[in-house]
């Protein structure tokens, strides 16, 4: 394994474990404690990890939020996943959102064949991928983030009331069975936020590593929420949760 890849795959591990202890990590490796101290030296002089006494954690971004650019290199297997489950979801003729996030993104990837789909999103990465397909897309209109490549709405420039959604993906930075759904961006939130009041089925789609945080902005409870798809990686514990809900957990293979 070359050093990039050794470095690549510790910054994966810590992202769905924040703390990893030296010995762990030389044995997920496979590698001697020199190699690893060279790797982790080299992380830790480009500001993407700390060394803490017998291990090392990984450097947050402000508030806690990661680059889009990132995330989408990040879980890449298991966000594709969750986005061919979502899209078995969804069938010929539906009107659609898919809001901005690297784990939605994977969507596009999979609807390009249906037929009659209109899509409404407010991400530049999923406009950019159907936009040489068959599929109908409709912009939201507003401010764009640069930072997460996606549009942030108001209701002086977007009349969200002429929206016919059946199914609306939502993405989330944080999932717990107490507060619900939350992000770290409060314009994202509000779009959010308007979607679901507006959409006949709410799918909220995240990674394994967004349950049991409770970041910056509530989106919603749960009981607001019809699905939440994620992956494989998903303590178990967490099935056994949302039995106690009327949210349907489903777990990518």
């Amino acid at each position: 394994m070359l050093p990039v890849e050794r470095q690549k795959k510790i910054m994966d591990l810590l992202k769905i474990k924040k703390v990893l202890k030296l010995s762990e990590l030389t044995e997920k490796l496979e590698i001697s404690i020199e190699t690893l101290r060279r790797d982790l030296n080299l992380l830790d002089k480009q500001g993407k990890i700390e060394k803490i006494y017998g291990g090392v954690k990984m450097v947050e971004t402000a508030f806690g939020e990661s680059e889009m650019s990132e995330r989408m290199a990040g879980h890449i297997e298991e966000k594709r996943k969750i986005g061919q489950v979502c899209s078995e979801f969804i069938n010929d003729g539906d009107c659609i959102f898919i809001d901005s996030g690297s784990t939605t993104f994977q969507i596009a990837n999979y609807i390009k064949n249906k037929k009659n789909i209109t899509v409404i999103t407010n991400s530049i990465p999923v406009i950019s991928e159907l936009l040489n397909s068959d599929i109908e897309i409709i912009i939201i209109g507003g401010k764009v983030r640069h930072s997460e490549q996606s549009v942030v709405a108001y209701d002086y420039i977007f009349n969200f009331s002429e929206l016919n959604i059946v199914k609306a993906f939502i993405c989330a930075g944080g999932i717990t069975i107490e507060k619900g759904i939350s992000d770290y961006n409060l314009e994202e939130a509000i779009t959010r936020k308007k979607i679901i009041e507006l959409a006949k089925e709410i799918y909220v789609t995240a990674d394994s590593t967004k349950f049991g945080k409770d970041v910056t902005v509530s989106i919603t409870q749960l009981d607001k929420v019809d699905y939440i798809i994620t992956d494989h990686n998903l303590d178990k514990s967490w099935v056994n949760g949302f039995e106690k809900t009327n949210t349907n957990l489903i777990i990518s293979e």
